[in-house]
């Protein structure tokens, strides 16, 4: 039912343990597509390795570097489920986060919900950003409204359909753009569902890596 996008570069040190949340998903109703920017260390032979054994459908592009938006294009064009859930190649799932999204996918009758927000963590489960009283929630915003109220990185599900309709835009040798600049875009389709207080999604931040 959805697809898990993991754009990676130079990333055979934490792979594995990405790899290791999803195998320990307690749905495995899912496939993981892998877009593989260019690395030049034992990225491409350990993602290779690591889909042979899967015990969920793994698909491993391989393309010359030029950015994680990029890469995030080319995972979409590749996914074969009409929900993704982008999940950074340095960072991993709770057990549960599958089942609490196809859940969540299911329950849904409000036809204009286009996306769900869910709650980032530390390794230590340090919430990411601030905690939100529930009663104070709202039950939709914008990725921008979102971002203000939790101040913290969020966790999105989005329509397949429409990360292929707001595709990051490419400007020549640039290797960076904002990731809210197409979630903005995408939360003009319709509402995004917000759970305030529920963590799917398990994060690091390292020196060499995007968000810095």
């Amino acid at each position: 039912m959805i697809t898990i996008v993991t754009a990676t570069y130079n990333r055979a040190l934490t792979i594995p343990r990405l790899y290791s949340s999803l195998c320990a998903q307690s749905c495995l109703d899912f496939e993981w597509v892998v877009v593989d920017d260019g690395s030049v260390d034992d990225t491409p032979k350990l993602l290779n390795e690591i889909s042979e054994a899967s015990p969920f459908p793994i698909r491993v592009i391989q393309q010359k570097n030029g950015g994680k938006h990029v890469a995030l294009n080319t995972g979409a064009q590749n996914a074969l489920t009409p929900w993704i859930l982008i999940v950074d190649s340095d960072d991993a799932l709770v057990s549960s986060a599958v089942e609490t999204v196809i859940a969540e996918i299911q329950e849904q009758a409000d036809r204009d919900v286009i996306g769900w927000c869910y709650r980032k963590a530390f390794f230590d489960m340090r919430l990411v950003g601030a905690r939100v009283d529930q009663d104070d929630c709202p039950k939709y915003l914008s990725p921008t409204e979102a971002g203000h109220l939790f101040k913290g990185d969020l966790a999105y599900v989005f329509k397949t359909e429409l990360l292929l309709r707001h595709k990051f835009p490419v400007f020549g040798a640039e290797k960076f753009v904002p990731e809210l600049y197409i979630w903005n875009k995408i939360g003009d389709e319709g509402r995004i569902r917000i759970h305030g207080n529920t963590v799917i999604y398990l994060c690091d931040y390292l020196e060499d890596g995007y968000s810095n």
